[in-house]
């Protein structure tokens, strides 16, 4: 199955304590339904000190389930869902709310 979701794509959150926050896509784990983006869904870790690496607590991304954010329309700015379309030889995403093709 194509992916309606890819990296860089912009992407609003619809579930869970960042709800209604937006992003940008760092990872895609396809096989865990899992996703990264930037800003969102920030946790602390505690990091050990190494050679090249300071210690101490960090702030970083952590992973959410992918059906918690959607696709961010590029016409209206609101969430979407993605479907596809066959355009001249190549299959595009479109956006379902307005039409608009996101990537072609």
């Amino acid at each position: 199955m194509a992916a309606k979701i890819k990296k860089g794509d912009k992407v609003v959150v619809l579930a869970g304590k960042d709800r209604g926050a937006e992003g940008e896509v760092l990872t895609v784990l396809p096989k865990e339904d899992r996703i990264i983006v930037r800003g969102v869904n920030m946790i602390k870790k505690h990091q050990r000190q190494t050679q090249t690496e300071q210690g101490g607590i960090i702030s970083r991304e952590a992973s959410m389930h992918i059906s918690n954010v959607a696709l961010k329309d590029p016409d209206t700015g609101k969430p979407t869902r993605v479907g596809f379309k066959i355009d001249g030889d190549k299959k595009v995403r479109v956006a379902k709310r307005s039409g608009e093709v996101i990537d072609g």
